[in-house]
């Protein structure tokens, strides 16, 4: 148990194949809270392991997890993914650290498996992620609904050990998952008066494989980044094409 108790939250949707081996690493926590958005595959019901469960219909990433935040018992909360993995190291450092330095928060660096593999640039590393956190001193930011911000009323460290993020195994589920981001992205720009030019169409694509391949050495991954570079350009055509849609929308109104 940690020297303060501890709430692990997981947000799920749809995670029957992922769900058991997360919690089986949080069985440490001194809560598992198992927060879904009406998975239709029998994730709620296929793992026994978690303290409670709760339904929630998701609108967005930040919502889903400032709601989460008011559902846990306890003061210190760690975010973890369904296919992320708490490793026993990582584990140790939360439980000797959380609620007894000054900081209302960690960033903890996580490791990203790709396509099978490790990522070592193009933007996922390094990938540190604001998980850990004194939720009476946290907030996340409703204007910000994917890629997600947290306010920390207070000072921020660093853990050492890494959470392992065992993400995309395949294409189709990386394209899938980028496609309900662009949306929401694009929903977010909308909404705080983004313009592009027509042009953007093709030039914020070729911006975003030049960004991802050179300014974030995604040639240091080899084939595995000069393929995510191409697809995070694909991703942000739907983005710009979505934005689109939704200003030309705007004007007939």
């Amino acid at each position: 148990m940690s020297v303060v108790p501890l709430s692990a939250i997981v947000l799920t949707s749809n995670e029957a194949a992922n769900l058991g081996a997360c919690l089986a690493t949080l069985d440490w926590a001194d809560e598992r809270v198992v927060v879904d958005s009406f998975s239709t595959d029998g994730t709620v019901n296929g793992d026994r392991s978690a303290t409670r469960v709760v339904e929630r219909r998701f609108a967005d990433f930040a919502s889903q997890r400032q709601a989460a935040l008011v559902r846990a018992t306890h003061d210190w909360v760690l975010f973890v993914d369904a296919d992320e993995r708490v490793s026993p190291s990582l584990a140790s450092e939360i439980q000797s650290r959380a609620g007894t330095e000054t900081h209302a928060g960690y960033w903890i660096p996580r490791r990203n498996r790709i396509f099978g593999h490790w990522m070592r640039a193009s933007g996922w590393s390094p990938d540190r992620q604001l998980r850990l956190m004194d939720r009476r001193r946290a907030t996340y930011r409703p204007d910000r609904p994917v890629h997600e911000l947290v306010h920390i009323r207070g000072s921020v460290g660093r853990l050492r050990h890494s959470l392992e993020h065992l993400g995309y195994e395949t294409v189709v589920s990386f394209r899938r998952r980028q496609r309900t981001y662009a949306g929401l992205v694009a929903d977010e720009q909308f909404a705080h008066g983004v313009h592009r030019r027509p042009s953007a169409l093709l030039a914020q694509p070729l911006r975003e494989f030049g960004r991802r391949l050179l300014r974030l050495r995604g040639y240091r991954d080899g084939l595995t980044g000069l393929l995510l570079a191409a697809l995070m350009a694909e991703h942000e055509w739907h983005v710009q094409r979505r934005l689109r849609a939704l200003r030309k929308g705007a004007a007939r109104a």
